[in-house]
């Protein structure tokens, strides 16, 4: 890449992901701002083992360190490596499985009748969407 860097989001967005395996999705997840108790819902656009692109109507900057609240994974500190308008990159702290964010969790009621065990304890089982 040439010094200048990217010009657009979209180019924002390749640079980031470049080589890294990603999943588009569209999920939402928790994201809490320091200095702020209560998450604000932004939408999941790509998810990666060390980050994400999100979607929301705030402004938030580059530097920023923030915490996603990821389904089936939980909090995950990261801090905002890209900001442009109404999207931005999230860099994480840890590495994540996106797949286990992915998956839905269901529960052995939420099953067709002829599907459920009989005479067992209830099973969580995870259901690909």
């Amino acid at each position: 890449m040439d010094s200048q860097g990217p010009t657009s989001v979209d180019e924002e967005v390749a640079a980031l992901s470049r080589g890294a395996d990603r999943d588009s999705l569209f999920m939402q997840a928790g994201l809490i701002l320091p200095g702020t108790a209560d998450p604000i819902v932004v939408r999941v656009r790509n998810l990666s083992p060390g980050g994400m692109l999100a979607e929301a109507k705030l402004k938030i900057t580059q530097g920023t360190t923030v915490e996603v609240d990821l389904r089936n994974v939980g909090p995950v500190p990261g801090r905002v490596i890209w900001a442009g308008e109404g999207k931005f990159g999230i860099a994480f702290d840890r590495l994540i499985d996106p797949q286990a964010v992915r998956r839905q969790i269901v529960s052995e009621s939420d099953l067709p009748p002829h599907l459920r065990r009989t005479g067992r304890e209830p099973v969580s089982t995870y259901r690909r969407r």
